[in-house]
């Protein structure tokens, strides 16, 4: 698969989510050490967004390891106006979803852990 198409699938699974979840603002597809792969983000500088969502994903990555919590799923922080939320993909990636106040998150964690999924095998590609 090609570069490109890699790039085009995950947008598309990036746009999904903002359509089908109300309060999704902002998100992008990192590698685990902050390198962008791709972004749907508007007032957000992307490649610091992803910079920072590998840092935290390292944080609790360690931190669950310490507690013998298993495998890193996600990591959830809630801001004065808004959420940052950090899923796993597989080893070496990550997706970072951003959302207002609004942000159903049940929603998300519904809609994510599929296309987290589908992100996995688009990126093993």
């Amino acid at each position: 698969m090609s570069t490109s198409t890699i790039t085009d699938g995950v947008l598309a699974e990036l746009y999904a989510l903002r359509d089908q979840v109300p309060g999704v603002t902002n998100s992008a597809v990192a590698s685990a050490d902050g390198l962008l792969v791709a972004a749907d983000a508007d007032g957000v500088r992307p490649e610091v967004l992803a910079a920072m969502a590998a840092a935290a994903l390292g944080l609790g990555r360690s931190t669950g390891q310490e507690a013998g919590m298993g495998p890193l799923r996600e990591v959830i922080t809630r801001c004065q106006s808004g959420h940052i939320i950090v899923y796993a993909v597989g080893e070496t990636r990550l997706l970072v979803v951003l959302g207002d106040e609004g942000l159903d998150l049940e929603r998300l964690h519904l809609q994510s852990r599929p296309a987290v999924t589908r992100l996995a095998g688009l990126l093993a590609a």
